[in-house]
């Protein structure tokens, strides 16, 4: 085959994006134990090629795929506490973030609770929930103490995590008057 002849390679600069959305989609889906290359590669419509051209290991898409949830979700979290004003607002920032935001889409709650569980056993998992949590702390540390900020960060994810898990979640009455409660 003679240079003309030769297929040109397709342009795709977004390819590497897509196959980290397909990666989110497909976990929120069939969950890690079920993310496979080769149906992240389905999903996002591109040859299962692309996915060891863009990647070196699935460990890598998960890291990358879960670190882009966590950085969607930090960035919520870093919207609503950076315009409240003061400690009551910030309380009030807490309670809607855990009912409006973080319990308000079943897709992002699937993608949080399959991150923990796949975190509890892979280091470098481990590592994107370390770091989002410091991003949350950070934020909450613009209107509480570092300790507070710790303790109530822990206390969101415990919100979260038994809002996911249980047949009957708390309502938004129940979250707000467990976060004013911590914070009296």
């Amino acid at each position: 085959m003679c240079p003309a002849q030769r297929r040109s390679r397709r342009h795709d600069p977004g390819r590497r994006d897509r196959l980290i959305d397909a990666a989110l989609t497909v976990i929120a889906q069939r969950g890690v134990a079920g993310t496979t290359h080769r149906e992240i590669a389905r999903v996002a419509d591109v040859p299962l090629g692309s996915m060891t051209y863009h990647f070196a290991s699935l460990d890598e898409v998960l890291a990358e795929a879960f670190t882009r949830h966590a950085d969607s979700v930090a960035r919520v979290f870093d919207e609503r506490l950076s315009a409240a004003p003061d400690r009551a607002a910030a309380a009030e920032a807490v309670i809607a973030l855990v009912a409006d935001d973080l319990l308000g889409s079943q897709h992002d709650l699937v993608l949080t609770v399959e991150l923990y569980v796949a975190a509890a056993r892979n280091p470098a998992l481990r590592s994107v929930t370390q770091a989002w949590m410091r991003r949350s702390r950070q934020a909450l540390e613009r209107h509480f103490d570092a300790t507070t900020a710790r303790e109530l960060d822990a206390l969101i994810e415990g919100l979260v995590l038994h809002s996911a898990l249980s047949t009957d979640p708390m309502t938004p009455e129940q979250i707000r008057h467990a976060v004013l409660r911590y914070l009296r």
